[in-house]
């Protein structure tokens, strides 16, 4: 299912021009070597393009051309045709001591030789005798490898290519035609049989192209489809022939897949978990959208609002000049990376109207009273990452969370418990004002509302703010607590440390341990309140009755429960929450309370 729809996804970028075809692959080259008709080497030319990196800083970075079908390297010798590292091209590394150089040099003029055996043309002939006349001993004799400081610069910068007479030879129509002739002569004769992916018969792949980019991956490249343990080699079947899939659709789905890695607005990182997502049209407009609602472009809030309204209704809209299809297939892939292979954590396939649906009714569960400043639409990462230690060196979200409350987002399922746990283990670990935040109050609405929505929320828009009407034990015992600490702080102006700081943990799991406790020092808060504002102490006291009257209780000792279940400290860190937020509140002359 992945590798179809990523070889679908292949077509409609090829059918666009946007993507190298068969046999030829986007490289990121760094320089350029200049040769004359007679295969003399002139100059070395650098082919980076300046950028802004975000940081108001300007980096060199390298230009991407279209060239020959890169081998899979991992380790030995394997050469490329027409563009590789120096190592390969002229035989020199960084490293003095390094005595691999020279048989890599050799490889690539081996390789080269053998393609070009039929080629006469003037192109063809300059290569042949830059190979045969090229000696890397003496490769100071050009001038840009004289100078150590650039010589160091192109031999660890990357991709070289040749370029003849201001023609690059990848470009060049009698090499790419002796190029695909040695290509096609190499398929005779090798293993054919029905490929899995398209169902037809074909020419196998032995080995799958390696996938680059992807977070704790190997940096020559994970694979995505690979097998190298005898318990894999059913009935003889080694390397992938025993999951055959054909050599078209191999290069389909990984030059696909590299593809959406080099695109910004098709790929958002959350923690260790890289996500993809395509459009099956190859319309990269999807994309963006989609990487919107997740808070990849937090400028561009007003126009993912238009778009979600919009597809909601189920009416198309237009974006970019691009008419947006709710009955557009959207598809979304989830990877991680695991030393030379690929974990596939999430993939999901709906029409894009139903995503953006599902996105639509997240973002109404987690809305919530907070102060101005903070998003309507919060990036998905800044919620995941309440759960975790914004101390400890490694802030990673796990992908395993990240999938998850992915999956459940776009299929309005429940989210999974391992993310209310960790927001709740949070609060119990830090102090101040990030204790309860706007977005950690907003996940446990939008939780308790989704997984216990009949038992406790019933309606999501009673609790966007106070809800004073609500009859819940623990949300009322939160609403208590944002009282005592407020009359404790209106007693004790500028105090650092309040009941929040040494008894909300506490409170929230054991009441019984901890009310009795708060409301004796109540008393004395309110007595010196009295002195200075006797209004504000009535103000108290009377929330305070009231609260205590919801509770059903004639006695101080029972109104309090020796222990609240994890849903209910949820409820009890809503109540807390909205009742604090009321307190901001201006009246009606403009005084904040």
């Amino acid at each position: 299912m992945i590798l179809q729809e990523l070889v679908k996804y292949y077509e409609a970028l090829a059918e666009r021009g946007e993507i190298a075809l068969d046999g030829w692959s986007k490289e990121k080259v760094s320089y350029s070597l200049e040769l004359d008709r007679e295969g003399k080497p002139l100059k070395i030319l650098s082919l980076g393009v300046e950028e802004e990196n975000g940081k108001g800083k300007t980096v060199r970075k390298p230009k991407l051309m279209e060239v020959p079908e890169r081998v899979s390297r991992t380790s030995g010798v394997s050469a490329n045709f027409l563009c590789d590292n120096a190592k390969y091209m002229l035989g020199i590394s960084g490293d003095a001591s390094d005595r691999k150089s020279q048989e890599c040099f050799t490889a690539t003029k081996e390789k080269l030789m053998d393609i070009l055996q039929d080629c006469d043309g003037p192109a063809a002939s300059a290569l042949k005798k830059f190979f045969q006349s090229w000696d890397p001993s003496r490769a100071e004799e050009l001038s840009e490898l004289k100078d150590k400081e650039y010589r160091d610069e192109i031999t660890k910068a990357g991709n070289l290519v040749f370029s003849i007479e201001g023609e690059y030879a990848q470009e060049i129509p009698e090499l790419k035609q002796a190029w695909e002739s040695w290509r096609k002569k190499k398929e005779n004769g090798r293993e054919r049989g029905r490929c899995l992916v398209t169902g037809e018969l074909s020419e196998i792949a032995k080995t799958h192209t390696s996938i680059k980019g992807i977070k704790n991956a190997q940096s020559s490249g994970a694979a995505l489809v690979s097998f190298n343990a005898p318990a894999f080699s059913s009935y003889g079947k080694e390397q992938s022939f025993n999951a055959p899939v054909g050599r078209h659709a191999m290069f389909a789905y990984t030059t696909a897949l590299q593809f959406l890695l080099s695109q910004k607005e098709q790929k958002v990182q959350l923690g260790d978990l890289c996500l993809l997502f395509w459009a099956e049209s190859g319309e990269e407009e999807y994309g963006e959208i989609f990487s919107s609602c997740m808070g990849g472009r937090e400028d561009n809030q007003e126009i993912v609002r238009n778009v979600l309204r919009n597809i909601a209704g189920k009416q198309g809209v237009d974006y970019k000049g691009v008419h947006l299809d709710p009955e557009q297939n959207f598809c979304i892939l989830g990877l991680s990376g695991n030393a030379g292979r690929l974990a596939v954590r999430l993939f999901l396939k709906n029409s894009f109207g139903n995503i953006l649906r599902n996105f639509q009714r997240f973002y109404e569960e987690l809305e919530i009273a907070g102060p101005k400043w903070e998003e309507e639409q919060p990036a998905l990462w800044k919620l995941l990452g309440e759960t975790v230690n914004q101390n400890s060196r490694d802030k990673s979200i796990p992908p395993a969370l990240g999938s998850e409350c992915l999956r459940a987002i776009l299929m309005h399922g429940k989210f999974p418990a391992s993310l209310y746990h960790g927001i709740l283990i949070r609060i119990r670990a830090d102090q101040g004002e990030n204790k309860i935040n706007g977005r950690r109050a907003a996940l446990i609405k939008a939780i308790l509302l989704r997984n216990y929505g009949e038992l406790y929320l019933g309606k999501g828009e009673d609790f966007v703010a106070l809800n004073e009407n609500c009859r819940d034990r623990a949300y009322i015992l939160g609403r208590e607590f944002a009282v005592l600490e407020k009359i404790q702080e209106a007693a004790n102006p500028g105090i650092n440390a309040t009941i929040r700081d040494r008894y909300f943990n506490s409170a929230c799991g054991t009441p019984a341990m901890v009310f009795p406790l708060l409301f004796r020092l109540k008393e004395s808060h309110l007595r010196k309140i009295r002195n200075g504002n006797p209004g504000m102490a009535v103000f108290y006291e009377r929330i305070l009755t009231e609260l205590q009257g919801m509770l059903e209780v004639s006695d101080l000792v029972g109104a309090f429960p020796s222990r609240l279940s994890l849903n209910e400290q949820g409820m009890f860190i809503l109540g807390y929450y909205h009742q604090r937020q009321k307190f901001y509140e201006k009246k009606e002359g403009g005084e904040v309370r």
